[in-house]
C-alpha cells in the first residue's frame, strides 16, 4: 500500500564517480522504503545523469539532492552551487534523458548563485493504493431503536389505538 502521508527526503554530497552509483543505490532504497520501487530505475537514471554532468563540468562538487513524495508524484531535485553551468549549456543528451524519463522538469536559479534541475514522476493508476471503503457514521435511524410494532390482533383488540401502538396512555387534545 502506497503511503498516504508526504514524504520528504535531503542529501548532502560531494559528487564523484565513485560516488554517483551509491547515491543512485540510496535513493532507490528510500522509494523502496516509501513503497514505490517501480519508480526508482527512472528516477535514479535521471539523477544520475545530472549527477555525471556536475561531476564533468562542475569545479565545486558539492550538491543537494532532495525528495518530495505527495502519495501520486515525486519530484527529484539536484542543486549545484557553479554559476558557470547553465541548463542550455548542458550536455544535450543529459536533459534530452531526463525529459524523456519523467514525466516533466524544470530548472529555477538557486539562492548561492547555482542552479536546480528537478524532475517529476507520476505514480501509474496500477501503483497508485486502492481506495478503501470507510464504513459509514452510523445514522439516527441505525442509533434509535425503531418503534414496536405490534400484531394485528393486539391493535384489533385493544381498545386505544394509541395506547397500543406506544404502550402510553393518548395525549390529551387541546379540542378535546
Amino acid at each position: 500500500m502506497k503511503n498516504a502521508a508526504p514524504c520528504y527526503y535531503h542529501l548532502d554530497v560531494e559528487v564523484s564517480p565513485e560516488r554517483i552509483g551509491q547515491i543512485g543505490r540510496i535513493l532507490a532504497a528510500h522509494l523502496r522504503y516509501w513503497d514505490i520501487e517501480t519508480l526508482a530505475e527512472p528516477v535514479c537514471q535521471c539523477a544520475e545523469a545530472l549527477l555525471r554532468t556536475i561531476d564533468e563540468h562542475a569545479e565545486d562538487k558539492n550538491t543537494t539532492l532532495e525528495m518530495w513524495w505527495n502519495g501520486q508524484h515525486l519530484i527529484t531535485a539536484i542543486q549545484d552551487s557553479e554559476p558557470d553551468i547553465r541548463p542550455h549549456s548542458a550536455p544535450k543528451g543529459c536533459l534530452t534523458q531526463i525529459a524523456a524519463l519523467s514525466n516533466g522538469w524544470g530548472c529555477c536559479a538557486a539562492g548561492t548563485g547555482g542552479k536546480i534541475i528537478w524532475f517529476s514522476q507520476r505514480a501509474r493508476v496500477a501503483d497508485r493504493a486502492p481506495l478503501v471503503p470507510v464504513m459509514p457514521v452510523p445514522s439516527l435511524c441505525d442509533a434509535r431503536a425503531l418503534p414496536r410494532v405490534l400484531p394485528p390482533a393486539a391493535v384489533a383488540l385493544a381498545g386505544d389505538w394509541w395506547e397500543a401502538l406506544t404502550g402510553y396512555p393518548e395525549p390529551a387534545t387541546a379540542n378535546a
